[in-house]
């Protein structure tokens, strides 16, 4: 298709301002900010996606208005002058680049915590608590709402005054829109009731917004139409909040949501992961773009420019948001333009990103590395100066992104692979039919790795003089690792891995205890493929809450799936010993607050996860030979650049450095992580 007959590369009209196409990121934190403003690592977040041809990027998912809207994840602070400077500055280079720059503002209302910020009380239309966030909010007063109306135009006129292009208000699971719902709005008074006095909120907020700022700027909406939730608010009154929205003339277009985020498995189904359905609102925001016939925007797990253009090409919208796909491949704009949809990053719908706000602070993506570091991690891979010989030994993820890496800089590279296909640990998860899509994260590294001419020799199992036969000047182990068991008083043999369960080669029995003693996805997809088949399971965890390396979004459809199935959990409390018990296994079990306690369990089979071990022979069997020993200068490696492969011994013949679980048990990100960052370093 050419960019001429594209509908995703056809420029529109909103207000004054011309989109150059279709495609936008929608307001999202991914918690770049420093102290509460946008600074240099927010800025060039948005930057690459400007460079990367995006027509509009809408920053902040949400900016506060007022201090009693304290930061849940990271937020920008709307309601302090100085972070006028930091935003103007973020507008003006991407405006550069050709796209146009909008911001989120919001009061959170009960989404926060009060003893956050200033610990100021948490407020609500009605005082109903939200689990997610678990603060007891109080009823906003007359006095509350007029101030918060005040905050909202200051906010407003502080985003004019940067230069961004507009703003968009937040109405799902914050202030604005708890008065819209009946699940949050129990009131009697001239706030609550009638579906006019429900709106009377949003009237105020837009009324003193546009005395503020204008008729001119752009305001919009993002908006609920339809809480999917039987106490909430219906479909037939979010769909004529949105008629009354367009008709008002007070606001530019409409940002669509359907759904309601109060616990984490509603959010799932408001901003789907893997597993779930591809675009489950899409034809719901079509359909209220033709009750409205006004401008809708949307984004809900649209992750492939197929589905994206398929919403524009049908009418169901007017921009199409693709955030996570954005954070996953900034430059997706771009390579549709050069008819390269191929080699786009795929999302894989991990959701990496957001779980990662909530339990590391930050937003990554989980194969793409240089989000988030722009400023010392290339998307677009330079040059060596010199070219080498390299050989990767190993195919999983870290070890494909090291070879791309250094196939990208111009090396000569060959992979040596102990199995029969690329995939290491991820051929694994993927064996959970729910996790499949994740296999992305080894066929866009294969595609590239084929595109760029590197060589893959399968079934190796690569000794020391394997690797040497090819004379290489720089070697990379990238080996991963290999299952080991929890500590132990006794039985060890009689455990069973939970790699066993996931592939297969051991089969499962009708009652299984698995203990995970990871606290990753190992133990819990162990559990999950295990009571899917059938097995009668209890999972048991040292931890105080289980799985806490999971965020609340990849948690939820695995409890889906133990709710469903019957699986027992059991948390604060140790496998110490396995024992035979006839033809079953005896788990005795322990207590780290009670060191007299002990219970026992008699079940077919127990399935234990405790990480793994490096896979580490040939590394160490290289390390003597190589220039550097092994060695890597980490406080060159964090600093930006110089090199970090210190050369110490003159009779070695080539640099040596391993990466992912081949040094120590981590995740799929930080191997892809030590891939990238050391690859461009020699």
């Amino acid at each position: 298709m050419s960019a001429a007959s594209d509908p995703l590369l056809q420029p529109y009209r909103l207000k004054h301002l011309v989109l150059k196409n279709r495609v936008m990121s929608t307001a999202h934190e991914p918690a770049y900010s420093e102290d509460g403003l946008a600074g240099d690592r927010y800025l060039r977040y948005h930057l690459e996606k400007a460079k990367g041809g995006i027509a509009m990027t809408m920053t902040a998912g949400s900016a506060l208005v007022a201090p009693d809207s304290p930061a849940a994840f990271g937020n920008l602070q709307a309601w302090r002058d100085e972070i006028v400077p930091g935003l103007k500055r973020l507008a003006e280079d991407c405006r550069a680049e050709g796209c146009a720059v909008m911001i989120q503002l919001t009061h959170l209302g009960r989404r926060t915590g009060w003893n956050r910020g200033d610990w100021l009380p948490v407020l609500s239309a009605s005082p109903v608590r939200e689990p997610a966030h678990r603060a007891f909010p109080k009823e906003a007063e007359d006095w509350d709402i007029e101030r918060i109306v005040a905050d909202y135009a200051s906010a407003a006129q502080r985003m004019q005054a940067a230069g961004l292009d507009g703003i968009e208000f937040e109405a799902y699971g914050h202030l604005m829109d708890s008065f819209w719902s009946p699940a949050t709005n129990h009131r009697d008074d001239d706030w609550g009731g009638s579906l006019e006095n429900r709106l009377r909120f949003t009237w105020a907020v837009i009324d003193a917004v546009r005395a503020a700022v204008g008729p001119d700027f752009i305001v919009g909406i993002r908006m609920v139409a339809d809480e999917d939730w039987e106490k909430g608010l219906s479909r037939a009154e979010g769909v004529e909040i949105a008629r009354r929205i367009a008709a008002s003339g007070k606001f530019d277009f409409i940002n669509l949501i359907r759904g309601h985020i109060e616990t984490d498995a509603a959010l799932t189904k408001v901003i789907p992961i893997h597993g779930m359905a591809s675009a489950p609102h899409l034809d719901f925001a079509g359909e209220v773009r033709e009750a409205t016939k006004f401008p809708v925007f949307h984004a809900a797990r649209i992750a492939d420019v197929a589905t994206a253009r398929h919403a524009i090409a049908t009418g169901k919208l007017d921009m199409v948001g693709m955030t996570r796909a954005h954070i996953a491949d900034p430059h997706i704009v771009a390579q549709v333009m050069r008819g390269q949809e191929h080699r786009i990053r795929p999302c894989v719908g991990a959701t990496y990103c957001l779980d990662r706000i909530y339990e590391g602070g930050e937003a990554l993506c989980i194969h793409n590395a240089a989000t988030g570091r722009e400023a010392v991690m290339p998307h677009v891979i330079p040059r060596a100066g010199q070219a080498r010989r390299v050989v990767v030994v190993g195919a999983g993820p870290a070890g494909l992104e090291a070879a791309r890496v250094a196939a990208e800089r111009g090396h000569a590279v060959t992979v040596l692979e102990a199995g029969g296909t690329a995939g290491g640990q991820v051929n694994l998860l993927v064996k959970n039919p729910r996790r499949r899509e994740l296999v992305g994260i080894i066929h866009w590294r294969l595609e590239e790795l084929a595109r760029l001419g590197v060589t893959i020799r399968y079934d190796t199992w690569a000794e020391a003089e394997d690797v040497l036969a090819l004379t290489p000047e720089v070697v990379v182990v990238a080996t991963g690792g290999l299952p080991q068991n929890p500590p132990m008083e006794a039985g060890d043999a009689l455990a069973t891995s939970s790699w066993d369960v996931l592939s297969g080669a051991v089969r499962p029995g009708a009652e299984v205890l698995v203990y995970d003693d990871g606290g990753g996805h190992a133990g819990m997809s162990a559990a999950e493929v295990l009571a899917r088949g059938g097995a009668r399971v209890e999972l048991v965890s040292p931890e105080r809450f289980f799985a806490p390396d999971i965020g609340g979004m990849n948690h939820a459809p695995y409890m889906a799936a133990f709710h469903e199935t019957g699986v027992r959990v059991t948390i604060n409390t140790r496998v110490i010993a396995l024992e035979r018990a006839g033809n079953r296994v005896r788990a005795h079990l322990g207590s780290d607050f009670a060191p007299g306690w002990r219970e026992a369990r008699e079940v077919d089979q127990v399935v234990v996860e405790h990480g793994t071990t490096p896979n580490d022979d040939l590394y160490f069997a290289l390390k003597p030979l190589a220039r550097n020993l092994g060695r890597v200068d980490y406080a060159a490696l964090i600093r930006p650049d110089g090199p970090v492969l210190p050369e110490v011994n003159e009779k070695g013949d080539f640099l040596l450095y391993r990466i992912g679980d081949a040094v120590a048990a981590r995740n799929i990100h930080a191997g892809i992580y030590d891939a990238l960052r050391m690859g461009l370093r020699w």
